[in-house]
């Protein structure tokens, strides 16, 4: 790929211009996640007091589990590095946006991450385990049994740190195949990155369309195949930076990349896709019925696998390499645990990065093959039983 100094110049004046955003970011405290567990017997709390209180009350291991719970969810800022001596956490707040009697938008530096109430219009909102909650003015959070804020929620449209992320890698997808395509009207081989580039996509034609979809039918698919792997693998390599943005691990992402391979499949289906699932040709009648329910039940079961396939394997990996970290500072030896926990962490972060790859050939192999399996003509006298193989 050929990457013009007019896109890097406007990327350096971005990155320039945000700088003045960075702040203070009044971080939320990481044991904030254990809170259901230490006040769940409380009905009404103030929630500042009893945060002070919970973390001077958090040994080593119950603050790494909480860490790990942060890490893993979405938040409403970044934040890059904290001081916990002095509770300051550097980075830069998001805009929240909300739906509650009107569109409210306010920046998310207001709830200082449950450590005070955002006024906006009148109404008060409060941050509690990540999510915003109506409130009054005293920031009182009502919570049930066991530890769940009863209070109502608006509707959330914020902008996340996963969202941004998601931004992110679209615009680098953006400026990777722009750059692909203007750089063959060069000529027919690609120059710069683009070199890199190319390879990739003749691979998931050739291994991945071409074998699932067919020959005749597989240009309309290339497009999505490329998109959702590309924005996969990408998402997953930038879990791995210092950032540790678990994108790929929320499962709400999963559930929305899964849901468009299933919309697709759907809507792509020909008559004798319909006709395999509802009344297979060539099974006695008897069977027919009894099978036709089990058939119906695996329209929704093979994109339910997508999502949690990618899902688990992903959050997987980046507990495991947390867990590793922390090693380094629940342990007592610092000469004994600093290397074993530094090396494996190095060993498990390769393997990540086989992972992050392999989960994104997977979920757009399978995605191929769901797709294939809805478009491509059936032998009636052999095709119910080659699909059962496939499967």
């Amino acid at each position: 790929m050929v990457i013009s100094n007019k896109p890097l110049h406007f990327i350096l004046v971005a990155l320039v211009a945000c700088l003045p955003v960075i702040s203070f970011a009044n971080s939320e405290n990481d044991s904030l996640q254990l809170q259901s567990e230490v006040v769940h017997e409380e009905k009404v709390i103030s929630h500042d007091s009893a945060m002070a209180e919970e973390h001077q009350a958090l040994d080593p291991k119950e603050k790494v589990n909480a860490f790990i719970d942060h890490h893993l969810q979405d938040s409403h800022d970044f934040v890059f590095f904290s001081d916990e001596k002095e509770n300051k956490h550097y980075g830069f707040s998001l805009p929240v946006i909300l739906i509650d009697g009107g569109l409210k938008i306010f920046s998310s530096s207001k709830l200082h991450h449950g450590e005070t109430v955002a006024e906006v219009d009148g109404n008060f909102y409060k941050l509690v385990h990540g999510k915003i909650y109506k409130t009054d003015a005293a920031g009182t959070i009502n919570f049930n049994e066991h530890g769940h804020p009863e209070n109502e929620k608006p509707l959330d449209f914020s902008i996340t740190k996963n969202v941004v992320s998601m931004f992110l890698v679209s615009l680098l997808l953006l400026l990777m195949f722009t750059g692909l395509a203007k750089s063959y009207k060069k000529g027919p081989i690609p120059t710069g990155f683009g070199r890199v580039l190319e390879p990739l996509i003749i691979f998931i034609r050739d291994e991945i369309a071409v074998p699932n979809i067919g020959e005749k039918k597989y240009r309309k698919y290339m497009g999505y195949l490329l998109t959702v792997f590309f924005f996969v693998w990408l998402l997953n390599l930038l879990g791995m930076t210092p950032l540790g943005i678990n994108v790929t691990g929320n499962i709400a992402i999963t559930i929305c990349l899964a849901a468009f391979t299933f919309i697709i499949t759907q809507f792509s289906a020909n008559k004798e896709y319909w006709g395999h699932i509802f009344w297979m040709p060539g099974v006695p009648v008897p069977m027919k019925i009894i099978l036709a329910p089990i058939e119906v039940l695996g329209i929704f079961t093979k994109p339910f696998a997508l999502l949690i396939r990618l899902y688990a394997n992903i959050t997987a990996g980046h507990v495991v390499i947390m867990s590793l970290i922390a090693m380094i500072f629940v342990g007592k030896n610092l000469a004994a645990d600093l290397p074993i926990s530094m090396g494996l962490t190095l060993f498990i972060s390769v393997i990540e990065v086989l992972v992050a790859f392999l989960q994104a050939f997977i979920f757009t192999m399978l995605s191929s093959l769901f797709i294939g399996m809805a478009v491509q003509d059936h032998d009636h006298g052999h095709g119910h039983e080659e699909e059962n193989v496939i499967i």
